[in-house]
């Protein structure tokens, strides 16, 4: 049932209230999911339900930052995602550069590239680390911008380059492999010095990860929701929070 407007703020504002008594999440990742649904139900062209989910992550960020969330991390576009038809990858990645620069313009937020820059165009990867090196030091939100990215190649680059840092000071494979451990991998993730995420949402009703920091959410909670990107409301997100709050965390079994 649809709430008249001024039930439906109230029902808001009280919920919001009680979110702020509870525990918050430091970190939340977001599988920014349902833009291309969203544009076929509305009968309107593929690039429309794009412009309207990044429309949704500027206003999306705005609620973090009202509400004390320090790092987020957003899953725009992953390795499977760049499959897709040429001029379909091509009109999203404009819409990512597009949104990049707003986030910019916003100067509060700093901004970091989680994925494999090699795999994007080179004008999307430079503004990326532009945009890195622009907000690094910034005081409000820390964005995690998941471009290019897969979990699995992750931890692919992370074995990787702790192999290469490894040789380079003159340790051989056995004694490599010898003496590593977890925290050795975490230090080489994309996400390298974050907090693992504490809450993962998924939008669009799909209850799967998709490879999506397969390894930093081990021990995450998560929140599967049926609105499309797009139509996902403040009101969805104080749901998902108070859930999260309500939740018992066990960091094992």
């Amino acid at each position: 049932m649809k709430l008249p407007g001024g039930a439906y703020r109230l029902y808001e504002r009280r919920l919001q209230r009680a979110v702020l008594d509870q525990r918050m999440p430091r970190h939340i990742g977001v599988v920014v999911d349902g833009n291309r649904r969203w544009a076929k139900l509305a009968g309107a062209p593929t690039r429309e339900g794009h412009q309207a989910g990044a429309d949704k992550i500027l206003e999306f960020l705005g609620w973090c930052e009202e509400l004390g969330i320090k790092v987020v991390t957003l899953y725009m576009l992953s390795t499977d995602n760049m499959n897709r038809s040429g001029e379909e990858l091509e009109q999203h990645m404009g819409i990512i550069a597009n949104t990049l620069d707003r986030l910019g313009e916003a100067r509060n937020m700093q901004v970091r590239p989680v994925g494999a820059l090699e795999t994007l165009p080179a004008y999307l990867a430079e503004k990326l680390e532009q945009l890195a090196a622009q907000t690094a030091g910034a005081p409000g939100v820390h964005v995690n911008v998941a471009v290019g990215y897969g979990g699995r190649q992750e931890i692919v680059d992370a074995v990787k380059e702790l192999l290469q840092d490894a040789a380079h000071a003159g340790q051989d494979l056995c004694g490599a492999a010898q003496s590593l451990g977890i925290e050795d991998i975490s230090r080489y993730l994309y996400t390298r010095g974050l907090p693992d995420p504490d809450l993962v949402i998924r939008t669009s009703g799909e209850q799967r990860l998709s490879g999506f920091l397969m390894w930093q959410s081990a021990y995450s909670e998560f929140y599967f929701c049926e609105a499309l990107w797009p139509d996902f409301r403040r009101l969805d997100f104080l749901r998902a929070l108070r859930d999260y709050g309500s939740r018992q965390r066990r960091f094992g079994t």
